[in-house]
């Protein structure tokens, strides 16, 4: 499958926004931290959750920044993680048929 890594982070300005955005993103990636996901996405679920973002947020008041770290099955992101939580990079569920 053609997925690649992404870091989605946002800061949205209104309450009742920031929920819909926190819930959106549950049903697209891992919650890191606050206002911060980690998302394996196809081109096609990576395009929907941008358009589905787009048509939440004001443009003049919130801010969102998807972040490209490429492919998901090659990628070893290094980060450093201070703090009781630790980073792994999110894997791929598997495939029941």
């Amino acid at each position: 499958m053609d997925q690649k890594l992404y870091i989605v982070t946002y800061d949205i300005s209104d309450q009742k926004r920031w929920r819909r955005v926190f819930k959106l993103m549950k049903g697209f990636g891992e919650w890191v931290q606050l206002s911060v996901f980690q998302c394996r996405l196809t081109p096609q679920q990576h395009a929907e959750l941008i358009a589905l973002l787009d048509g939440i947020i004001h443009h003049s008041e919130d801010h969102v920044l998807s972040l490209d770290f490429g492919q998901a099955d090659h990628v070893l992101p290094r980060v450093v993680s201070l703090g009781k939580t630790g980073f792994t990079p999110i894997e791929q569920d598997p495939i029941i048929v």
